[in-house]
């Protein structure tokens, strides 16, 4: 079966660095895009950045310049890099990938940033 499973988050100081990990099992990971997600409490969950199956990419504009969406096909893994944290960016992140129509997500990874 599809399972996608995050790891990464943890607590850094405003300011510094995370690299989330998304391991995909269960689909054929070139071929599918992907996405990161995020979720604080009491808010909706947001897209943060996404790729395709291509390399293209795309990022919330609160994120721009800061974070990096990437992908490793050989190792069915995608990434997201995280420079410059802010309080704000405190969340849970979830990533998620489509497959035969279906949406998948991984169970998240709580990121938070202290000022």
């Amino acid at each position: 079966q599809v399972q996608l499973v995050e790891s990464g988050g943890g607590l850094v100081q405003a300011g510094g660095s995370l690299r989330l990990s998304c391991a995909a099992s269960g689909m054929i990971f070139s071929i599918n895009a992907m996405g990161w997600y995020r979720q604080a409490p009491g808010k909706q969950r947001e897209l943060v950045a996404a790729i395709t199956s291509g390399g293209s990419t795309n990022y919330a504009d609160s994120v721009k310049g800061r974070f990096t969406i990437s992908r490793d096909n050989a190792k069915n893994t995608g990434y997201l890099q995280m420079n410059s944290l802010k309080p704000e960016d405190t969340a849970v992140y979830y990533c998620n990938a489509p497959w035969w129509g279906v949406d998948y997500w991984g169970q998240g990874t709580q990121v938070t940033v202290s000022s």
